[in-house]
């Protein structure tokens, strides 16, 4: 008899926000690492940049009892000059990427609290397959380019489609749609 290991546990409520705790910025720096140097192979040991001295993460967090459990997602955000924001290392942890709704929710509240602290223009550099993602999202394509020996596409978000969000740390929950 073969033994069918059981699928993992996938939480269906999420907390999206941005990370407050020391214990979210690790799992974020973990998350980024794992995605972007193990799996991706874009950078050798460590994806971390100057960016990160100015950025502000956003973790999407998955619940156990209705408190927050794990980093499942992340990205970063900053401010170029003013009134111009950039999103960049967007990652999602890889049993969760097909839930569907937690890189749109890191999207969602990265435009959308930049959006409340003034942004009129927000841009981020996409890796071309996720570009209908970011199409559904009411993104722009700009220009092609190659960025880490990679196809990218620099993309702008439509802000008439982002009202602003004033506070980031609260965030907001996003729920997965029962079956």
């Amino acid at each position: 008899m073969d033994l069918v290991a059981p699928p993992p546990f996938l939480a269906s409520d999420y907390i999206v926000r941005f990370a407050s705790e020391r214990w979210e910025a690790a799992g974020a720096a973990e998350l980024r690492r794992q995605v972007f140097c193990t799996e991706q192979r874009v950078f050798d040991h460590d994806d971390r940049d100057a960016t990160d001295a100015v950025a502000t993460t956003i973790v999407a967090l998955s619940t156990l009892a209705g408190g927050p459990d794990e980093v499942i997602g992340t990205v970063r955000i900053h401010q170029s000059a003013p009134g111009i924001w950039w999103g960049s290392r967007l990652a999602v942890a890889p049993a969760y990427r097909r839930v569907g709704i937690i890189g749109p929710a890191l999207i969602r509240l990265a435009v959308s609290s930049a959006h409340a602290m003034g942004c009129v223009r927000f841009f981020a550099h996409v890796q071309s397959p996720n570009e209908l993602l970011f199409r559904r999202l009411h993104w722009a394509k700009i220009e092609q380019l190659a960025l880490h020996g990679r196809e990218h596409l620099l993309m702008q978000a439509d802000l008439a489609y982002y009202p602003p969000i004033a506070d980031g740390t609260i965030g907001f929950h996003a729920a997965r749609r029962a079956a």
